[in-house]
């Protein structure tokens, strides 16, 4: 039997995806590649204790609030602090503190299209030697 190996990419609709992709690259430093309209990570960038996770969560779930989107993406970023202060500053909403688990750090915002987006900071960067 085939089987999946990997998440291949977030594919979702927004009324101005030039703008949208222009804001990330602002203020959250993705390096989008007017070829793909989007940004390629690639398997080496992603950090020591980083993954991707697929995870479908019941209909009434209320932990994509306050976004009407069926979605919420979650990125990973070296500074969980840096990433909210930015997004703050550029207006985006900021939901609930960050939170430290045994898993990282985890920070969520609004993006300009209304999308809920959690940041992550895995164990491993935020150690105090750097990992």
């Amino acid at each position: 039997m085939a089987k999946v190996l990997s998440l291949g990419g977030v594919f979702f609709k927004s009324k101005d995806p030039e703008a949208l992709g222009k804001w990330y690259q602002e203020h959250l430093g993705m390096q989008i590649d007017p070829s793909f309209g989007g940004c390629v990570f690639m398997p080496d960038q992603m950090p020591n204790k980083g993954y991707n996770i697929w995870t479908p969560f019941k209909h009434d779930t209320k932990y994509l609030d306050p976004s009407s989107s069926p979605f919420m993406i979650n990125l990973i970023v070296d500074d969980i602090d840096g990433a909210i202060a930015q997004v703050k500053a550029a207006g985006a909403d900021i939901h609930d503190e960050v939170q430290r688990t045994e898993f990282g750090a985890f920070g969520w915002f609004s993006d300009p299209d209304g999308n809920k987006i959690e940041l992550w900071q895995p164990d491993a960067i935020a150690e105090p030697d750097g990992g």
